[in-house]
């Protein structure tokens, strides 16, 4: 089992960077998780480095602006690595095609479709009706209250005609306060299921922790991989691909496996433990919430 510490200052002056998540770590998709800010405050203070590392499919300005007004503080990160920005690159390079179905809420996801200036001759995007599509891009469903399930009959359509699907949000669900939502990774899942192809760019996938190690760069930090910790919620995003990058990690316990780890300020030791195992990861460290 995991240690369980009572604040990520006990365990921070092991690591140079950072990698965290937003959603049910410094936030809960309404307003800011006050302690959670500070920690990270505290830290960058020491020397410490805080690349957020998200799976909103949005661009990472946008995530910056959005963070911004729940009332995350500029000064608790250096950087932002978004799957967004990861899947946009994909899909200007042509991943999909040019003729694209879109899946997502507009107009919270348009900008989606911004040209990103880092790729030379982007292949020119066009969003049209299912019937006409080269490829589907997915950041999320039209309803995020509506079952998956409801997309059966343009999925069976899609992969018939063998279209890719690229998802820019590997998460299954979110907690917008009390309430929880459906996300693109749990419509990419329904597909896969079904025989379709789903092409993935966010956490626990390879693709966001290599933008995230060259944002890290961009600072002119290069520690080695031992000096980085990832912190979050998700134990099949965060957790696990922290394991898979070979990272430390800090699960907290208090977001979406909340119930299940029987986390009140901490987590309960033989629940955390079973959980863990019926996920088949290990997490590094344990915290109830991030503090």
């Amino acid at each position: 089992m995991p240690p369980i510490i009572e604040s990520f200052a006990d365990i921070s002056d092991q690591y140079d960077a950072a990698f965290v998540d937003l959603w049910g770590c410094l936030h809960d998709g309404i307003s800011a998780m006050p302690a959670a800010v500070d920690a990270m405050r505290d830290y960058r203070t020491r020397g410490g480095k805080v690349v957020l590392v998200t799976n909103s499919p949005r661009p990472w300005d946008s995530v910056a602006a959005q963070i911004k007004d729940f009332g995350v503080t500029d000064d608790a990160w250096d950087a932002i690595a978004t799957s967004g920005d990861s899947a946009r690159a994909a899909m200007f390079q042509g991943a999909v095609g040019e003729k694209v179905w879109f899946m997502g809420e507009s107009p919270r996801d348009d900008d989606f479709f911004t040209p990103l200036k880092i790729i030379e001759n982007p292949v020119d995007i066009r969003q049209v009706p299912l019937q006409e599509a080269e490829g589907i891009v997915c950041c999320g469903p039209f309803d995020p209250q509506a079952d998956p399930a409801v997309n059966r009959p343009e999925f069976l359509f899609a992969k018939q005609k063998g279209l890719k699907l690229l998802c820019a949000n590997p998460d299954l669900v979110v907690d917008r306060g009390d309430v929880r939502e459906w996300c693109a990774g749990a419509l990419a899942a329904l597909y896969t299921e079904m025989g379709g192809t789903s092409l993935y760019f966010g956490k626990p996938h390879p693709p966001i922790y290599d933008l995230a190690r060259r944002r890290l760069a961009a600072l002119g930090t290069s520690p080695r991989e031992p000096r980085i910790i990832c912190i979050g919620d998700g134990v099949g995003t965060d957790i696990l691909g922290a394991q898979q990058e070979d990272l430390d990690s800090l699960f907290i316990t208090g977001g979406l496996a909340r119930e299940e780890t029987g986390t009140d300020r901490a987590p309960q030791p033989e629940a955390l433990q079973r959980f863990l195992d019926a996920a088949q990861v290990n997490a590094t460290y344990a915290i109830g919430y991030l503090r």
